[in-house]
């Protein structure tokens, strides 16, 4: 699984949700150094899907790594960011001044941030554990995913098959241009968190 590079909302400081920004000409160097990791992590003549958001910034990410893996990518509106409603696109001060705390009991899952049509945590991880099921539904061997930073969470935590209702307070941390890679083994069919996160790849991209 891949969490998007950098792109313009980032340096303009802007709220992203599903603000449709563009990757930064680094954020492009970045992307092509993630493909590059990606070819080595899939062994070459083996099967490999890309499926990504259609977010333009993840879009990006997914047209260079698809090129690279030599495949066509699936876009998929459920592996979207969370969606900030009217916060989308505007300084992150103006979120910031509004946005509600969640609880740190209670019902953090269908909790209101404050803002109109912004997205509760339940909403994301529903629609993001939708996607991850369809998506194995293949029996590809290698699959490659990419998302966004906050959504990178659920994604996880749908792979490791941690209930819905449980996700309440999870967070799995993932920088943007990383790589997390999850592996389930042939024979018990336990599934691993074998790396979250890693950005060792984007040392040399400028």
């Amino acid at each position: 699984m891949v969490t998007h590079p950098e792109a313009e909302h980032h340096i303009s400081q802007l709220v992203g949700g599903w603000h449709d920004s563009v990757l930064t000409e680094r954020g492009r160097t970045q992307a092509t150094a993630v493909a590059h990791r990606l070819r080595v992590l899939v062994p070459g003549g083996q099967a490999v899907e890309v499926f990504s958001s259609d977010l333009l910034r993840a879009r990006e990410t997914a047209d260079i790594v698809a090129a690279e893996l030599d495949v066509a990518p699936a876009l998929d509106e459920r592996l979207r960011e969370k969606s900030y409603g009217a916060a989308e696109g505007r300084p992150r001060q103006w979120l910031d001044e509004r946005f509600i705390t969640p609880p740190a009991v209670g019902d953090r899952m269908h909790h209101h941030e404050g803002v109109d049509g912004a997205e509760t945590r339940h909403d994301i991880a529903s629609r993001i554990y939708d996607a991850v099921d369809d998506i194995l539904l293949s029996d590809c061997r290698h699959q490659v995913i990419v998302t966004h930073g906050f959504a990178h969470t659920f994604v996880v935590a749908a792979w490791i098959k941690m209930p819905l209702e449980s996700v309440g307070h999870v967070v799995f941390r993932s920088e943007s241009g990383a790589i997390t890679v999850l592996h389930e083994d042939d024979y018990f069919r336990n599934r691993s968190v074998v790396t979250l996160g890693d950005a060792t790849h984007l040392y040399d991209a400028v």
